[in-house]
């Protein structure tokens, strides 16, 4: 036999192996050498090795890792958002991140290409939920549910191009509050925008506006001007792109891309370039056009009420009726509303960040019948904030003003500066734990004193017991304050409740 190298000889066992099966296993004509086996085999093992070099370690496109002062960032906006939605009566409700395909089709309209589909496993069509309002829908639906006040906090999936700058991404959380169940007009609607003004507010991010329109408003608007009933959707969805392109933009998509009538398009833009308060309301019930439209009355007469109630919880200010507002996405049946930060920044040194809406929601009465096999109808109104665009805009201000962020919420630090002293430490940080105190400590049997107490700083952690010879003689425990570095000592028995004495004074 000739002389192989080792990874040659483990490539001659493997044929070897390979020429011990039944006839037909392996073609022996193939084979020329025993080298050129070997060398066969040795390159075909050697192949995944050579392209993992190639490999680039990145996340997929349109998502993003969180570091741990991210998170920090973010489960305090969360924090005020679920704080808003639980002090409204409101319920946790979660539901799968995929769906069946069928359930979030003809759901959102043009938006609907940019719902991503899985491969069929198991005989199911599925898909990734594309927001967290349709998964209610067919909750409300399938257990039969006819009122509920109800929170999600969960991420959703969207097939886009993202832009990263403007806080879009093809995965994010969405934060929403759903009232449904048959109440009377505009009562529920209220209490959202309330509830959208108080987190804006909470959150602290600078002035902001709500503006409000109604689809019935929209779809009289589109009647009297000479829209056909087909094309609804395509031009609503064409309206809602003004907040991003110009009135000339849009129009050239109406007439050139859509086949609407040039003439019919400029009635449209008489009004979709209107906004105001309530006297716009006034103004457009006396329109000779629009009042002669039943919906369009409809939704200007609840619009109405709505100011009122709005005026009663003391936000009718941050509100206007802008009818250029229209929500592309099909479900919506009533009022709809947006919220968006005004160019204004809070600070001089802030530039101003685009990020488009950071809230948005409205009335969808129509979306349970939908999954309902008698069609029977759940009137719902809700709202959705956007997490991730909020989350640009405070991460924008901290990196100007080098805020720093905690990462832990470590209370206590238990430290020694002496050695041999793992065990009265493990016993002491156990006796911290069991009473709900957040505490750490090194994982070294014999720790330096000056180390422990740097992470103490470095970490913001603002208490540390030290445990040594003399305090353990004495029955004692130093206690120091990292911020001033001061030392008292106190009785081991005493230790716990004087811990958390000084915890509840900060």
């Amino acid at each position: 036999m000739p002389q192989l190298g080792l990874l040659h000889w483990r490539a001659w066992t493997v044929l070897l192996g390979q020429l011990r099966r039944p006839p037909g296993a392996v073609c022996i004509r193939a084979v020329r050498s025993h080298s050129q086996v070997a060398e066969a085999l040795f390159t075909s093992q050697l192949k995944p090795h050579q392209e993992k070099s190639n490999f680039i370690i990145k996340t997929p496109k349109g998502t993003r890792d969180l570091s741990p002062q991210q998170m920090v960032v973010r489960e305090k906006i969360l924090d005020v958002v679920v704080s808003c939605f639980k002090r409204h009566g409101a319920k946790g409700l979660d539901t799968p991140a995929f769906e069946l395909k069928e359930m979030l089709t003809e759901k959102y309209g043009e938006d609907s290409g940019l719902i991503y589909d899985l491969q069929d496993q198991g005989g199911e069509l599925l898909s990734l939920r594309y927001d967290l309002t349709v998964p209610f829908a067919r909750y409300l639906a399938m257990n039969k549910v006819k009122k509920m006040k109800r929170y999600h906090v969960g991420k959703v999936w969207r097939r886009e191009s993202p832009t990263i700058v403007q806080g879009r991404y093809r995965e994010f959380y969405q934060c929403d509050f759903d009232i449904a169940g048959q109440f009377d007009p505009m009562i529920p609607d209220a209490e959202c925008l309330k509830i959208m003004c108080e987190i804006l507010s909470g959150l602290q991010l600078g002035d902001f506006l709500i503006k409000i329109n109604d689809r019935r408003i929209l779809d009289g608007i589109f009647a009297v001007c000479g829209v056909p009933e087909s094309k609804f959707h395509a031009i609503c969805s064409s309206v809602d792109k003004l907040d991003k392109m110009s009135w000339k933009d849009v129009r050239h998509e109406m007439v050139v891309k859509k086949g609407l009538a040039p003439e019919v398009a400029d009635r449209i833009g008489d009004y979709v370039q209107c906004h105001g308060g309530i006297s716009l309301v006034e103004q457009m019930f006396q329109d000779p056009r629009l009042s002669q439209n039943k919906q369009a009355l409809e939704g200007l007469g609840d619009l109405k009420l709505l100011f009122e109630y709005l005026t009663l919880f003391g936000v009718a200010e941050k509100v206007s009726f802008d009818l250029s507002l229209a929500r592309g996405l099909d479900y919506y049946t009533g009022v709809i509303y947006e919220a968006v930060l005004l160019q204004t920044p809070v600070h001089a040194e802030e530039e101003p960040l685009n990020v488009g809406s950071v809230a948005a929601g409205g009335r969808y009465d129509g979306l349970v019948g939908m999954f309902d096999p008698k069609g029977h109808r759940v009137p719902c109104v809700g709202l959705s904030i956007g997490v991730e665009r909020i989350f640009s805009i405070v991460e924008q201000r901290m990196k100007i003003f080098g805020e720093k962020i905690r990462t832990t919420e470590t209370q206590v630090f238990v430290a020694t500066p002496q050695k041999n002293f793992l065990q009265e430490r493990l016993k002491l940080i156990a006796e911290l734990w069991d009473a709900g105190i957040k505490a750490e400590l090194m994982y070294k049997n014999n720790p330096k004193l000056l180390p422990q107490l740097h992470y103490c700083e470095n970490m913001g952690i603002p208490l540390v017991v030290i445990i040594g010879e003399q305090e353990l003689k004495e029955g004692i425990i130093k206690l120091r304050s990292v911020a001033s570095r001061e030392e008292v000592a106190i009785k081991r028995e005493n230790l716990v409740a004087e811990i958390q004495k000084r915890l509840s004074e900060s």
